[in-house]
Parts: C-alpha cells; structure tokens; sequence
C-alpha cells in the first residue's frame, strides 16, 4: 500500500533561487527513503493563487485547482514555511486560505474531505517565530479536518537578529532539528497507514 505525501513549500522564493526551507523539507524526506510512500514538493511561489476562501478558480489565471485535486489524492499534507517578522509566510497563509474553502466539501462516506490525512509543518526562520508558525499552522489543519499526531512540526532557527539561515548555518547538523526531522517523518508514516488500515469511524462523522 503506498501513501502519498504532498509537501507544499510556501517560501517567497521561486525555483530558480535556493530555498532554506527546502532544505529543511529534504532533511524529512530523507526518512521516507526506502518506505511504500511516494512525495512530490510543490514550490507555490511557482504557481499562480488567487485570493479566496474558495477551492475553484477565482479567475482564468488561478491554478490552485490543480493544487488541490494533489490535496485530494494525498494521505499525508506538510506546509513548510518560512518565518517573517515572527509570521509564516504570505504564501503559507493564502494556502490555508485556499484548504479552508475545501473544507466543508465530504468523501465518499460523507465526512469532511481533510478526514483520515494527516498533517504536519516544517519551518525555518534565522530568527524567533517557530512555535508560533507552527501552532498556527497545525491549529488550522486540524480545525478543518487533518489528523495531528504528536511532533510533527520540525523547525530550525538562528541567532536572534540578523544572521545566516538554514543552509550556510549548517542547520542541518543541529540535533535537535535532526532528531525532530527523524520523529515528524515517522509519525506522520505510521499515522498515515493506521488510518488506511483504520479510518475515522463514520458515526457522529456524517455532514448533513
């Protein structure tokens, strides 16, 4: 049975320059290596999304539909953002937007459509704003529908005030980034394939 892990990477840069928090997403996926799990990483900043709480198109150029038809598919959903001024990331936030439009559309069973996914967030910043990030992040994924397992939210962060990020920091040699990176990715797995084998029961879950 292979699960699907969608990562939507909502730093404000466009593939063509490095991104920090890429990095750290990489640092997770290293431990899907080898499992029955297929990611794919989508770059936000290389698509063009409307404004809206809505998961149609709010206009001819909009191509959030065909981000979440992927949302739809998959079983595990990571937001990684980075921190400004202590806030994730504008992107970060009109793609919360655009899953809370979908929210309120039901499976096949007739739950809400986020149920039996599970979610978690990866943040970097080279300063304060982590726990924040993540807290508003898992907040708004749980609230409209994603199972939440314990630590998933992996995070690096610098010096206080202006510094070197994740990259030339060498974030990635840091343990507690390590060992958390190593948790998320194992949870969000083992969670994943307890709700395939598992789902949330339909009792009391049904929209009317």
């Amino acid at each position: 049975m292979t699960l699907k892990v969608l990562i939507l990477n909502c730093t404000l840069k466009k593939s063509s320059k490095k991104s920090n928090t890429l990095a750290l997403v990489k640092e997770v996926t290293t431990y899907f290596n080898g499992k029955d799990i297929e990611t794919e990483i989508l770059r936000l900043a290389d698509f063009k999304i409307g404004y809206g709480i809505t998961h149609e198109a709010v206009d001819a150029d909009d191509q959030w539909p065909e981000i979440f038809e992927k949302v739809k598919e998959t079983d595990i959903l990571i937001i990684a953002s980075p921190i400004w001024l202590g806030e994730q990331s504008s992107i970060a936030t009109v793609a919360i937007e655009r899953l809370y439009g979908g929210s309120s559309l039901t499976n096949e069973k007739g739950q809400y459509l986020y149920y039996n996914k599970v979610g978690g967030v990866i943040v970097t910043g080279n300063e304060d704003g982590a726990k924040q990030v993540s807290r508003s992040i898992i907040y708004a994924l749980s609230h409209i529908g994603f199972t939440i397992p314990p630590n998933v939210d992996t995070y690096w962060v610098g010096e206080a005030g202006p510094g070197p990020s994740f990259i030339e920091a060498k974030g990635n040699q840091n343990e507690f980034t390590k060992q958390h990176a190593k948790i998320m990715a194992y949870n969000l797995y083992h969670f994943a394939n307890l709700l395939k084998e598992h789902p949330i029961p339909v009792e009391g879950n049904v929209i009317k």
